[in-house]
């Protein structure tokens, strides 16, 4: 780890952290309260992603579905109107509309192979998203002299990377640069996000072994083929289970690279001295091997 005790964490003149784990436990929050002491610079993965890596995607999905409209053929093979996604921190839709769910096209569903397309398109924009991070950093001390930046990574970060190879590509060069924070959600939180994503199905992205699995695992169930599909029940099925497949690789991420930090805990933090401590806290816990 880049620092190596409660002290160097505290003593550091810059201080780099990555929060990672599940969505919905407060990472965004987070580094937006840090973004707000003009101290820190907070550089969201998914943004990164739905502008610089999945721009033209989304933008040139948006235009072929509109392309079907007669009117606004014209309209855009005149160059009349303009079609672009307006992706924020605060509004990152449609980035999960392009990945879309697979299923009944009668429903909204995408072909099968067309939603593995872009869930391959999605790994591939994340992963250089995340290995962007260093240029950020020195982006972020140079060209605006913040002295601190937090990395606000998106849940599927551990689909990608493996906790047990010491030179995976993506953890070595993270690790490198920041100290990497896993935000360990409780099983009631668990429970909670889940209710959640029950009310309001969102896409999510999966590595392609537990996707296939789940596919197989949901038609044999289900006993329906891959055009009756309901995307939303299909999603719905999915989340529990990936909620429980992510959970050890996160532990694994923070055993092997990093620090926990209970949510409960992070829920509590106010403002930028609280999350030192809790950070600092963090470090000493895993000095003692708690």
């Amino acid at each position: 780890m880049i620092y190596d005790s409660p002290e160097a964490w505290r003593a550091a003149p810059e201080k780099h952290v990555l929060l990672f784990g599940m969505s919905g436990l407060g990472k965004t929050h987070l580094a937006k309260m840090l973004r707000a002491s003009r101290r820190w610079f907070h550089y969201s993965v998914d943004y990164r992603i739905g502008t610089r890596y999945m721009g033209d995607l989304i933008a040139d999905n948006a235009k072929r579905e509109a392309m079907k409209v007669p009117f606004l053929r014209e309209l855009l093979l005149s160059d009349s109107i303009y079609i672009g996604s307006n992706v924020s921190f605060d509004n990152l839709e449609p980035v999960s509309t392009y990945l879309g769910k697979p299923g009944d096209p009668a429903r909204g569903g995408l072909p099968f192979e067309e939603y593995r397309r872009r869930q391959a398109e999605f790994r591939e924009a994340e992963v250089n998203a995340l290995l962007d991070t260093p240029r950020f950093i020195a982006r972020a001390r140079d060209l605006y002299g913040y002295p601190h930046f937090v990395c606000d990574t998106g849940g599927s970060i551990c689909e990608w990377v493996d906790p047990d190879d010491p030179d995976d590509p993506v953890l070595r060069v993270l690790s490198d640069h920041c100290l990497m924070v896993w935000i360990e959600g409780s099983e009631a939180h668990t429970a909670e996000l889940v209710r959640r994503f029950d009310r309001a199905p969102k896409p999510m992205s999966y590595r392609e072994d537990f996707l296939l699995a789940m596919w197989d695992g949901y038609r044999a169930e289900k006993g329906v083929p891959e055009d009756r599909v309901d995307p939303d029940d299909f999603i719905r099925w999915t989340y529990a289970k990936a909620l429980a497949h992510r959970q050890p690789l996160y532990r694994a991420m923070a055993e092997r690279w990093g620090v926990t930090v209970p949510a409960e805990t992070m829920a509590r933090v106010g403002d930028e001295a609280g999350f030192i401590d809790a950070i600092a806290d963090a470090i000493g816990a895993r000095m003692r091997g708690g």
